[in-house]
């Protein structure tokens, strides 16, 4: 099968023959349909968070299931389904009091002196998150996908699979955003954007939206933001307080930035809560005011939305499907594979909200 390879970092990825293996027991073999391009993996591209390589990249994903090994009973062939990076035992501690996210037995890969899942021709290939969906067939874990009706277009169902879920999630389980809240998300890109309009179904009463790139503004005003703050012209942290006359109940923090974190927690009211849904790059740290915590402010992290994505990933499939879920608007191109490199230049301009590559049917 055809794959996007990342065999250096800061380098391109390159277009191989891959090898992959037949279903085990508990496995999917899926055809993929779609994949995101998600700046995740431009963190992995560019060498802030390490990964054994070479490696097949993507796994924000949606596609068709061709086999299942002989034990699973969650999915069968025909199926179509949506992809998560999280994929759980199901039997851990994390699984049993319901932080699925949290999982991380390594159950849900295959053991080291057994055949990989990927092979390339010349030497080893190695899975990236559970997924390496950048590639024309994926082979996961039946606990890294859920199906969903077969009505729902896949190029946009393969968002809910990192960006949408991790927005969304984070409004509505990490930080349980209620009806009339007052909510900042910085960074409009993908999650942000999620994130925002996870905050509009929740049915936030002000939400305010920051970037440093003027042209998103009608991306968040879209997606449900009434309000919006140019960063580079602004302080937003004294703007988003004296917006709200105190700070936010919520903030959402979706660059993986230092300061913006940092900003995320400065701009809370008392007892006010920050999610840092970004990847802040390995060996970074963040410096917080003591002083401020006895306003009973939180910080608190956010991985891949808290989700419990077999049941959260088809009640968002339901939320598009009744057009309260915005996934049209986040797709601004379309790609091949081969375009793969495109997607991550034009991410780096701020210019654009998600690339997705479809593959041939």
């Amino acid at each position: 099968m055809k794959a996007a390879v990342l065999r250096e970092v800061r380098k391109p990825l390159q277009i191989e023959d891959v090898q992959i293996s037949k279903p085990g027991p508990h496995e999917v073999l899926i055809r993929t349909a779609a994949a995101g391009v998600c700046h995740s993996d431009l963190h992995f591209v560019e060498g802030s968070y390490p990964h054994p390589l070479p490696a097949v990249l993507g796994h924000e994903s949606a596609g068709i299931v061709e086999a299942v090994g002989s034990e699973v009973r969650t999915v069968k062939p025909g199926d179509h389904v949506i992809t998560c990076l999280s994929a759980f035992c199901g039997h851990c501690e994390h699984c049993l009091t319901g932080h699925m996210s949290l999982c991380v037995s390594p159950e849900t890969k295959r053991d080291e002196g057994d055949e990989p899942r990927l092979t390339a021709p010349n030497g080893p290939m190695m899975q990236y998150l559970n997924l390496s969906s950048f590639a024309e067939q994926m082979l996961i874990h039946e606990h890294a996908c859920v199906a969903i009706r077969k009505d729902m277009p896949l190029d946009r169902a393969a968002l809910i699979g990192c960006s949408v879920m991790t927005g969304v999630g984070a409004v509505i389980h990490t930080s349980n955003v209620r009806p009339g809240d007052t909510v900042a998300v910085i960074g409009c890109g993908g999650v942000g954007l999620s994130a925002i309009n996870g905050a509009a179904i929740a049915g936030a009463g002000r939400i305010i939206a920051i970037d440093v790139v003027a042209g998103k503004e009608n991306f968040a005003r879209a997606f449900g933001a009434t309000d919006f703050v140019n960063a580079s012209e602004v302080d937003p942290v004294k703007a988003v307080i004296e917006m709200t006359k105190g700070g936010v109940h919520h903030s959402f923090e979706a660059l993986g930035m230092t300061k913006t974190a940092e900003q995320s927690f400065n701009m809370l009211r008392r007892g006010g809560t920050a999610n840092i849904i970004g990847m802040i790059p390995v060996g970074q740290s963040i410096s917080l005011m003591g002083a401020a915590f006895l306003g009973e402010k939180r910080i608190q992290g956010s991985l891949m939305g808290s989700n419990r994505f077999p049941v959260d990933m088809p009640r968002l499939v339901d939320m598009y499907m009744a057009g309260k879920l915005k996934l049209d608007e986040m797709i601004s191109r379309r790609l091949k594979l081969e375009q793969v490199n495109e997607a991550f230049a034009e991410m780096k301009t701020g210019s654009i909200a998600r690339s997705v590559i479809v593959f041939d049917a």
